[in-house]
């Protein structure tokens, strides 16, 4: 699913518990990660969260729901991106503007993902 597509879609409901309910749901559309991909385990996030690099083509994978729609948001905003292109993106500041209440716990692991993310 393309990122602009699932902006669109969060940003059409106001209740936070509908929006959460939707970020659960973009996880379980990811696609499972294929068994030659290099799986990563990222630092810093409270629940098992992976992403995997697999012929330039970015996957993920985590334990939590919530986590792994989280994951499935970042991948889809930097689909498509060279490395270069993805260390210039502002994507903290473009997961803040979806206003998802996902705690502070979750959000040391947003930061490390990110962080995983603009350093490939």
């Amino acid at each position: 699913m393309q990122y602009e597509q699932m902006k669109s879609w969060l940003m059409s409901l106001e209740n936070p518990a509908d929006k959460l309910e939707m970020v659960m749901d973009f996880g379980m559309r990811m696609p499972a990660v294929p068994t030659s991909a290099e799986c990563h385990e990222i630092r810093g996030c409270a629940s098992k969260v992976e992403i995997c690099i697999d012929g330039g083509q970015l996957y993920g994978r985590a334990d939590s729901a919530i986590v792994r729609g989280v994951v499935a948001i970042l991948l889809a905003m930097v689909d498509g991106k060279t490395p270069d292109q993805i260390k210039k993106m502002d994507i903290k500041g473009e997961f803040d503007s979806l206003n998802l209440s996902l705690g502070a716990a979750r959000l040391s692991g947003l930061n490390s993902m990110i962080s995983f993310l603009q350093n490939l």
